[in-house]
């Protein structure tokens, strides 16, 4: 394998029928796998369901510039658009139709497939349970609503330590009522939880970060700030742990994990057996 220069550049295109969130997904997946210092230039082309929108994405793969030949994550259905996508040129992947074909020898019959499928309306009472819960997780956003009996989590954490997010991740992609409350000093100079989450102790999960990384992102919102100040910062999380020890939270820290594995490790954590939608 070459060994690369930092500014070493590769095309990657996710192609779809649909949405192109599912090969977006798959891609990102893959090239976290591989170096930094080579730079991923991304584009999703969605809805590609004709043969004029599968020549313009062709185009768009043939024009790319980059110092690699270009990966093509292709999940279009229709053949003769795939043929069409295919005649581009470049690395073409397929995340499906290999393990498809698999499915279809164990199963001993064809699949049936379908444009958009895979982020189809396939089970309503799952999609509006995904529904409620997103709804459920901006409603309890930030400790807005101290109402916390239906929730199935509650994260705790400092100011940007990445709750929200979390929070909403879980709600859209298992149909988890997920609350998040501040941590806030005054709690941290009492070394005492919030009381709103008291009585609710088996569904805490505790979020930490990095102190460098969250001065940086604080500082974006409010530059030069007591707020964003790294001596702030690291005091925050040190005594922001030392609350989840003694309160015996279980916790995790984000800075370098992904919102799948942050969100995997608290549903192993709190022994949610919920699958992915």
């Amino acid at each position: 394998m070459n060994d690369k220069s930092p500014q070493q550049t590769c095309a990657i295109f996710y192609v779809s029928d649909g949405t192109g969130i599912t090969a977006e997904t798959v891609g990102q997946s893959l090239i976290t796998q591989f170096p930094q210092h080579i730079k991923f230039i991304q584009k999703r082309i969605p809805f590609v369901d004709t043969e004029a929108k599968a020549a313009q994405a062709a185009d768009m793969i043939r024009q790319a510039q980059a110092d690699f030949q270009p990966l093509v994550i292709n999940t279009v259905v229709d053949v003769n658009l795939r043929k069409i996508i295919h005649a581009a040129g470049g690395l073409k992947l397929d995340p499906f139709n290999q393990l498809l074909r698999q499915i279809e020898e164990n199963l001993g019959i064809e699949r049936s497939p379908g444009v958009g499928r895979a982020h189809g309306i396939y089970d309503s009472h799952s999609y509006n349970a995904r529904i409620d819960a997103t709804n459920f997780a901006l409603a309890h956003d930030d400790g807005m609503n101290l109402n916390l009996n239906q929730a199935e989590v509650i994260l705790l954490g400092v100011s940007r330590s990445g709750k929200t997010p979390t929070c909403l991740y879980l709600a859209l992609h298992y149909g988890i009522k997920a609350a998040n409350y501040p941590i806030t000093d005054e709690d941290l100079e009492r070394m005492e939880l919030p009381k709103a989450v008291t009585k609710h102790r088996d569904k805490l999960f505790g979020l930490t970060i990095d102190p460098h990384r969250l001065s940086q992102i604080r500082g974006k919102r409010r530059p030069d700030s007591r707020y964003a100040n790294m001596k702030k910062c690291q005091k925050e999380i040190s005594d922001a742990e030392s609350l989840f020890h003694r309160y015996r939270v279980p916790f995790m820290n984000t800075t370098l994990t992904s919102i799948e594995e942050i969100s995997g490790k608290i549903l192993l954590e709190l022994n949610l057996n919920k699958r992915l939608y």
